[in-house]
């Protein structure tokens, strides 16, 4: 089926939310109300506990009893109440990962507090679009010390909508950053999936949205990604399996036996990749264990690495070859596994 659809409904009883391209799943959005009390995105007052030595952060107590990790925390001291936002999902008996680095996020807008500038999409490319928006940002945040980043949904869209986005944000930034003093407390709950395919998927526009799982292939599609082997264009495959440490992969030519086979199951599983780790939710370590292959061809699936991770919101780090010939990179654990929010569940 071509097209980009936007598919709300639920799965295992948890709201949920399928981005279908071409008939392809390409992004999914799970409740994780049930794994996690405060989800990726969430909003707190937070306060400063003890430093971890030779870890470089410290830990701040959540609301709800929950203990976040924050990294880089030079200057603070216990005791400390500080605004923090969740950044990413936790496994069971670890701490959440917060940031001090604030995102008031909205469908056409991202209010940025302590990084102040006003910016435009650059993938909104119409110079005098660019300058109209520029001029119109420039307005709704008068007086302000926050920044904003207007988001490319903002091309063609309605200008009032975009103004009513960029001053509720600032109205919510601005009180939330003036409720600094108390006992930690949830201040802005993350957004719910349908909420958050709402906000996030607005660019290119959805060509259909549609109520219920049951078509469009997509429960069909999840059930694909629970399970660790990724079938691969000419008869290939790679087996995707997360340990407590690392998440290993591991990629095989099939039946091919022609001298390309190990570059052309390597390059549609390096293509192949980023989909993969986002929908299951996962991050952190990642090795890769491709199809044998002469050195020479290294280059060239490197550059098909790069160009598959550059669109990822996720920050990717590739960290390159190991003297065993094993790909590292690292990924932002930035939601969590899609096997732990679903067990029991399908």
């Amino acid at each position: 089926m071509k097209g980009r659809i936007v598919v709300l409904g639920a799965i295992g009883g948890l709201e949920a939310a399928a981005l279908m391209v071409d008939g392809q799943l390409e992004d999914l959005l799970v409740d994780v109300s049930d794994a996690m009390a405060l989800a990726p995105g969430a909003i707190c007052r937070a306060k400063i506990e003890r430093p971890m030595k030779g870890q470089g952060g410290l830990f701040v107590a959540l609301p709800g009893g929950e203990k976040g990790f924050l990294k880089d925390a030079k200057g603070l001291s216990p005791g400390q109440s500080v605004l923090v936002q969740v950044s990413g999902g936790a496994e069971p008996g670890k701490a959440v990962p917060v940031t001090l680095r604030l995102l008031f996020k909205g469908r056409y807008g991202i209010v940025t507090p302590g990084a102040p500038g006003l910016n435009v999409s650059r993938r909104i490319r119409e110079e005098d679009t660019r300058e109209g928006l520029q001029a119109l940002a420039g307005v709704v945040m008068e007086g302000s010390d926050m920044g904003l980043i207007l988001r490319s949904a903002c091309e063609g869209a309605e200008e009032g909508e975009i103004v009513e986005d960029i001053a509720g944000l600032r109205e919510l930034a601005e009180a939330v950053l003036a409720d600094l003093d108390g006992a930690p407390e949830l201040l802005v709950d993350a957004p719910a999936p349908h909420e958050e395919a709402w906000r996030e998927w607005a660019d290119p526009a959805p060509d259909e949205v549609v109520e219920g799982f049951e078509d469009h292939g997509v429960l069909e599609a999840i059930d694909a990604v629970l399970t660790p082997r990724v079938a691969l264009p000419g008869g290939g495959h790679m087996m995707i399996e997360p340990t407590r440490a690392l998440v290993a992969v591991d990629v095989n030519t099939g039946p091919d036996t022609s001298p390309a086979a190990a570059l052309k199951a390597n390059i549609a599983a390096a293509r192949d990749l980023p989909r993969q780790l986002r929908l299951r939710g996962l991050g952190g370590q990642v090795v890769v264990d491709f199809a044998p292959m002469p050195k020479k061809d290294r280059l060239v699936l490197e550059q098909q690495l790069r160009t598959a991770f550059k669109g990822e919101a996720a920050e990717t780090s590739l960290a390159g070859w190991t003297p065993l010939g094993l790909f590292e990179l690292v990924r932002k654990r930035d939601r969590v596994a899609l096997t732990s929010l679903l067990a029991g569940r399908t």
